[in-house]
């Protein structure tokens, strides 16, 4: 692996890591009863994961010129599933550092709740202070933790299975959209900009179904008609959804490039 690949799937593991990790703060406003800051912090962590999936745009592209310059254009498909895997190993990672989370935006929100300053929270947790706190709030999942997921959900399968082919659109959405100018070089940048069809659809999935089952679920465990334990199974079964999802994309990624290549011959 070359340092420019490596570059990209630092990026993509960044990324997903961070779409991961933003569930953890649902839970902290559960927790904590402040919901409305804590979907506040999770829509932060939520915009700042889908915009930087832009900025992967320019450093794929020269990935593909480079590759073609250097007659090596073959070997694209290798790269961009191991930028694919990336993204797998991200959001495991993200899954087991849930509680960690969870642990981190309980104190965001208390520090915010104090302070009242986003500037002033981020550089406290810059400061040595705040990375003790980081250090005092690392925590694994326990085993016990991963023997009641065999407990009631929360959401079924559908909601499961629609997150999940979300999850693996909007991972393979600009992907997919550039390996298609590679395929089809006559349209090349027709077919960079063509990410929206994929990612377009996926976020309808994620916004009209998603999103509502879980701020349901939300304002259900603040009533007291769902338990805390349920939820927190829930977000973590979303979490694995996602993961199946960025595995899943592994087989969309080709098609979706083939039919991105098509459509740039149509539009």
């Amino acid at each position: 692996m070359d340092l420019q690949l490596l570059v990209i799937c630092l990026l993509t593991a960044g990324i997903n890591l961070i779409g991961t990790l933003a569930y953890a703060a649902r839970i902290a406003g559960v927790r904590t009863r402040r919901i409305a800051m804590s979907f506040a912090l999770f829509n932060i962590l939520v915009l700042v994961s889908r915009t930087s999936n832009s900025f992967l745009g320019p450093f794929l592209a020269k990935r593909i010129e480079t590759r073609l310059a250097d007659g090596g254009g073959e070997a694209l498909l290798g790269d961009f599933r191991m930028v694919l895997f990336s993204a797998s190993v991200a959001v495991a990672a993200g899954i087991a550092l849930v509680p960690t989370g969870q642990r981190l935006f309980a104190r965001a929100i208390g520090y915010f709740q104090q302070h009242r300053s986003t500037t002033r929270m981020l550089l406290r947790s810059a400061s040595p202070a705040g990375l003790r706190t980081i250090r005092d709030a690392i925590a694994l999942p326990q085993a016990h933790q991963w023997h009641e997921l065999a407990k009631p959900r929360g959401v079924g399968w559908g909601v499961l299975v629609a997150n999940c082919l979300a999850q693996a659109l909007i991972t393979v959405g600009v992907l997919a959209s550039l390996y298609a100018g590679y395929l089809n070089p006559e349209f090349r940048v027709t077919a960079s900009q063509l990410s929206a069809v994929i990612n377009g659809f996926a976020t309808i999935l994620l916004f009209a179904l998603i999103d509502p089952q879980l701020s349901v679920m939300t304002d259900d465990v603040v009533e007291g008609r769902v338990s805390e334990p349920l939820f927190r199974r829930t977000i973590v079964w979303i979490s694995f959804s996602r993961l199946a999802g960025t595995l899943l994309a592994q087989a969309f990624f080709l098609p979706s490039a083939q039919a991105v290549a098509w459509i740039a011959n149509h539009v």
